[in-house]
């Protein structure tokens, strides 16, 4: 009796484990059929596709209709990043930002895309003060940080983008009070613009932020031979003549 039962069981576990077994190949088989049929609705033809030829004719297809998914998705950022530049240009510059998000969700490795959000971020920090004089509120403060990590994401992006180093700068100079940021910024900028005299004069202002008077001298010393500008060329002079009575 125990020899039978012994066996009954036996049999009993191989039909469980045949179920088992086939029910799992049924599964993955149609898993395999849904994805068949997925594809078809793509195909040439209509029905399951089951020859190989079939097949490479339903993935061409699909293939096909994933690269105008791509190309539509690149149409619609360029479209975002136009409504943010001409936001930009109406000097709308909180529509702007939002504008070329839209653009950066789409093309997030679009080093322009960042250095432009940079820029409107800046803009519009200095619409976005607390009332009294000179105080700063906590949107505007939000606004500046916005601007510093997209200038740097568009650098990270960039290494050579030198409108970004150089807004970069002038955010950290004039309105972060970071002139040593600054500085590290316009050197890098000026390894590929060593002669642009607004950079020497920056770094004139940072150096004496700093109180590095003597360098800030030498830096005006370079840039005013240089410019071409009348005014800028006053304002310099007057700036050197100043940090000498200070020396």
């Amino acid at each position: 009796m125990k020899t039978k039962r012994h066996i009954y069981g036996l049999i009993a576990f191989i039909i469980i484990a045949g179920g088992v077994v086939f029910i799992l190949y049924y599964e993955k088989n149609k898993e395999r059929l849904d994805l068949a049929r997925q594809i078809a609705e793509y195909g040439p033809r209509k029905g399951v596709p089951r020859t190989i030829d079939d097949l490479k004719r339903a993935i061409a297809a699909y293939e096909k209709l994933q690269l105008q998914h791509i190309k539509d998705a690149a149409q619609t950022g360029t479209y975002w990043k136009i409504l943010g530049t001409r936001f930009q240009d109406k000097e709308m510059y909180f529509e702007a930002i939002d504008a070329l998000k839209h653009a950066i969700d789409i093309t997030p490795d679009d080093e322009t895309l960042h250095y432009l959000l940079g820029l409107n971020a800046a803009y519009a920090s200095k619409s976005a003060y607390d009332a009294g004089e000179g105080a700063i509120g906590e949107r505007s403060r939000r606004c500046l940080e916005l601007a510093e990590d997209a200038y740097l994401r568009s650098i990270e992006l960039e290494g050579k983008y030198n409108q970004a180093r150089f807004a970069l700068a002038v955010l950290y100079i004039y309105e972060l009070d970071r002139p040593a940021d600054g500085i590290d910024q316009l050197v890098a900028y000026m390894e590929n613009r060593s002669g642009d005299a607004d950079a020497m004069f920056m770094m004139a202002r940072a150096f004496y932020m700093l109180g590095r008077y003597r360098e800030a001298v030498d830096w005006y010393d370079q840039g005013i031979p240089l410019t071409k500008d009348r005014m800028k060329k006053a304002e310099a002079e007057e700036n050197r003549r100043f940090i000498l009575g200070l020396m």
